[in-house]
């Protein structure tokens, strides 16, 4: 069926027909309610949530936008409301100070106050631009610091930068989602821009690992991946930039400089004590491992972390590990430094 004669059934009562009409938007609108919320749990509500305001309404959409155009107005102003009701996620970096490597692992924080990583292979974001008109690429715009960046901005201003910046929206498009006029989008836009390019580094993660090729990364995933396994420190601290970071939400703690992670890994994740598995993965764009860590009591490797590496050059710039809920009642030794576990 074209997608008239689905709006048509679907507007008189056929959920099946709505369902197609709608299915191939899903994925994209929930990469748009990740980046307005910076959370992929909230996203999924935020979607549910503009599909089914979408179905109520139906009947009333009249065509005078396209069908993607009309379900991004939704999402757009779900996600709105959603950020009046909570404060803006944050990476732990944005949040305090460093932790001092020899005291224990701070208490772990709701939910609700960090970015969460996106999961590439469950959305499969396209590469490259979503139309002519848009400045940033797809990828590129769930990439952390892309994601943090965008926390920083009033809520309209984000939606502004989003939907025309990542999305390619033309002003008059945004103006109409928003319900305000075209110069009031170029305002917000200019304003947006200022806070957004002061915290993004000169080069995208994007653009580091097209450089770099495919080749490349799988050696350096792979070498983080088998120094983990190895309890390898040093071959870690190798990879490291001089002022690389670690951290670890839920908690807020967060160590930085390349001795300061090394202390904080042999402490504890890394002295020897533990039996880990790795394994490659891709995370808001860039190169990521997923940890599993054995669990005698259950006999199995249980999920402990997802590690999202970024990286500067063939150096890794930061490593953002992301605890499963199960880890943090993994029991800490009073006294150790920055570790992944928490009694």
């Amino acid at each position: 069926m074209t997608e008239s004669k689905l709006l048509e059934a679907a507007a008189a009562g056929d959920e099946t027909a709505y369902a197609e009409l709608v299915e191939p938007h899903r994925d994209a609108l929930h990469a748009h309610c990740y980046r307005m919320l910076g959370s992929v749990h909230d996203a999924e509500d935020a979607v549910q949530e503009t599909l089914l305001r979408a179905w109520r309404s139906l009947a009333s959409f009249q065509g005078r936008s396209s069908l993607r155009s009309w379900l991004y107005t939704i999402a757009t102003n779900v996600c709105l409301r959603a950020i009046e009701r909570r404060p803006g996620r944050v990476l732990p970096i944005d949040y305090g100070p460093p932790a001092d490597p020899h005291r224990p692992l701070g208490e772990p924080l709701v939910e609700s106050t960090w970015i969460e990583p996106y999961p590439d292979e469950r959305f499969g974001l396209d590469a490259g631009l979503a139309g002519p008109e848009a400045r940033y690429e797809q990828r590129e715009s769930v990439e952390l610091a892309f994601i943090a960046a965008l926390q920083h901005l009033p809520a309209r201003q984000r939606a502004v930068l989003i939907l025309r910046d990542v999305l390619g929206f033309s002003g008059a498009e945004v103006a109409a989602a928003l319900q305000t006029t075209t110069a009031s989008v170029y305002s917000a836009l200019q304003r947006a821009h200022e806070t957004v390019d002061q915290r993004l580094p000169s080069l995208s993660q994007q653009a580091t690992l097209r450089a770099l090729g495919d080749a490349r990364l799988r050696e350096i995933v792979d070498r983080y991946v088998q120094a983990w396994e190895r309890h390898d420190v040093g071959a870690i601290v190798a990879m490291l930039t001089d002022s690389a970071t670690i951290a670890m939400p839920p908690t807020a703690t967060w160590c930085g400089g390349r001795e300061t992670v090394a202390a904080s890994l042999a402490a504890r994740p890394l002295d020897g004590s533990l039996t880990w598995r790795l394994t490659p993965a891709r995370a808001s764009g860039q190169l990521a491992a997923r940890a599993y860590l054995w669990d005698p009591a259950a006999d199995r490797f249980r999920p402990h972390h997802t590690a999202v590496l970024t990286l500067h050059g063939e150096l890794i710039a930061e490593i953002n590990t992301f605890l499963e809920p199960w880890a943090l009642t993994l029991h800490t030794p009073e006294g150790d430094g920055c570790q992944l576990g928490r009694s």
